[in-house]
């Protein structure tokens, strides 16, 4: 049986929900993954992902990021997640010395993944020169669930919109700013539905300083002006074509961009929605995820397929002594 174990990550003064899924003992950890969650998210929301993983011998470790999930203590909390340098020192903290350091050992192939806003922040991650040898280089594979590289058209905010946001956010970084996304944008699951809009967790709440850097990085990520490190080594993206929580073709353009990534995949999970782990069928995307981190746990070198881009009809088919404080001076 999977063990899960839940504890708290210190960054600083802050401390943070983080929970590990481990492979049974019967089961050797062949590979270690960092999850990043999305807006309005936390680590209680994947269903059975974590687990399938772990159960196939990939080690899952996550953490509610400020202002999410269990990691908020008071209302006055909710949303607070500083700017972007925070976020970042907060995930390679998390992934430096937390995942890394895990048994069974510091060399286990480790990989990480984002859904959404968290995957706009790892691929911010990836793509920060002053992460790249302590962070990036140590990573055998990055994978995007539905990144948040830019709003779909239909959702786009108007320029004007922006511009009061930012200008606002300089002088109340930290007022609330509700911002729910229709929970049938999100998974064509009822019960799913149902679920997100009874979920007390799910608060739906940033503040101007979080959104205005969530604003930049997706700005920088469409435009090109954020560049991934060389020191990438494999990038899986999957996201549905109906998505209208973020943008499809964006994605598949900055993914298309990446032309020095030479072990590259794009899925294209055709009529889904924008959680790929919550969607009617999620089973497929459980079973991609794993194939494609065992496929590069052996230190060979693997290509991308034609490209990259693999569509449906295509593709068919530590820690309990860790789990107290860890303080980040990042």
């Amino acid at each position: 049986m999977v063990q899960e174990i839940e504890g708290e990550f210190q960054v600083g003064n802050v401390r943070l929900y983080r929970k590990t899924w481990l492979p049974d003992d019967a089961t050797p950890t062949v590979a270690k993954l960092v999850f990043i969650h999305g807006f309005s998210d936390h680590l209680g929301r994947y269903y059975g992902f974590f687990p399938f993983l772990a159960s196939s011998g990939i080690a899952v470790y996550g953490f509610d990021q400020r202002g999410w999930g269990r990691s908020v203590r008071r209302p006055a909390e909710r949303g607070l997640t500083g700017p972007t340098s925070q976020v970042l020192s907060d995930i390679a903290a998390f992934i430096t010395q937390v995942a890394i350091p895990a048994p069974p050992t510091a060399s286990t192939p480790l990989f990480v993944m984002g859904h959404s806003m968290g995957g706009g922040e790892v691929l911010a991650l990836a793509s920060t020169p002053e992460y790249a040898a302590s962070v990036v280089a140590p990573v055998r594979g990055w994978l995007l669930e539905a990144p948040f590289v830019a709003f779909d058209d239909k959702e786009k905010p108007s320029a004007l919109k922006v511009f009061a946001g930012r200008l606002a956010g300089r002088v109340l970084p930290h007022m609330h700013l509700a911002n729910p996304i229709p929970v049938e944008y999100l998974s064509r699951d009822p019960a799913v539905q149902q679920s997100l809009q009874e979920d007390e967790l799910c608060h739906d709440t940033g503040t101007l300083e979080g959104l205005a850097g969530l604003l930049d990085r997706t700005a920088d990520l469409a435009s090109g002006k954020l560049k991934l490190s060389p020191k990438v080594k494999s990038l899986w993206i999957g996201h549905g074509d109906k998505d209208i929580a973020t943008s499809y073709p964006e994605s598949k353009k900055w993914f298309d961009r990446q032309t020095q990534v030479e072990d590259k995949t794009f899925k294209t999970y055709e009529g889904w929605l924008h959680q790929l782990h919550a969607d009617v069928g999620r089973e497929e995307f459980y079973e991609d995820v794993k194939a494609w981190i065992l496929k590069r746990i052996d230190g060979g070198d693997v290509k991308g397929s034609a490209g990259g881009e693999v569509s449906k009809d295509d593709e068919k088919k530590g820690d309990e002594e860790e789990e107290g404080k860890v303080d980040s001076k990042l």
